[in-house]
């Protein structure tokens, strides 16, 4: 081998071990991703996805409810088998869930810009507002004219009601939660995404309530 080449094969390994230097180098090196944001709104959020699947689910739950009340009275000779429900009550409570639609969407406004002040002036409006309507509700049922147990027309009216009641609970809960957290916390990003996806979730209680207002209040004065 003459001198010549063996300084060009040596020089050739030479690039190589340096070029294999480089890619073990980068491959090894670790990306700093501390400026990207740890939680996101909306779709961008796999909380909005799950409460979008709940609400879906829910809303099957509803409309189910909603044809057995149908089923059952084509089955009746007489229908409704008590008198229909008092309207000032449902009335009342129907007119609370509507203008209660406003704090709600201040309040997911106010968290989607990371206002904590904002979040908390109308969470606890909204939480004010469910707190009234649980206790009309309440009185609500009282005024049914009919037992849950007293025939199939008391008994499916009751289920209406008390599944939307059920998740009108649970909403309540959430938002007090929610507003506790706000008003205490030392607070992380990911809290503001759950008093938007609360307030996703209370647009569907206030909608869902408005079928099942007229199947209870208005299809037996039909």
């Amino acid at each position: 081998m003459s001198p010549g080449t063996g300084e060009s094969t040596r020089a050739g390994a030479l690039r190589r071990r340096e070029a294999s230097s480089r890619a073990v180098h980068h491959e090894g090196a670790a990306l700093d991703v501390s400026a990207l944001p740890s939680f996101g709104f909306s779709h961008r959020s796999l909380m909005w996805w799950g409460t979008l699947g709940l609400i879906a689910i829910e809303s099957t739950v509803f409309a189910l409810a909603i044809v057995s009340y149908f089923y059952l009275r084509t089955q009746a000779d007489a229908w409704p088998m008590a008198a229909p429900p008092e309207l000032l009550w449902g009335t009342l409570n129907t007119a609370i869930l509507l203008a209660s639609l406003w704090p709600n969407h201040l309040a997911k406004r106010a968290a989607e810009r990371l206002d904590r002040h904002g979040v908390q002036v109308w969470l606890t409006t909204c939480l004010a507002m469910a707190l009234l309507f649980l206790v009309i509700r309440a009185v609500e049922f009282g005024h049914l004219n009919v037992r849950w147990d007293g025939n199939a027309y008391g008994s499916v009216v009751w289920l209406l009601l008390g599944l939307h009641t059920f998740h009108l609970v649970t909403d309540t809960w959430d938002s007090g939660v929610l507003a506790a957290l706000f008003f205490t916390g030392p607070l992380e990003g990911k809290r503001y995404v759950d008093v938007s996806e609360n307030a996703m979730y209370w647009y569907f209680v206030v909608w869902s309530w408005l079928p099942i207002y007229a199947v209870v209040y208005l299809s037996p004065r039909g």
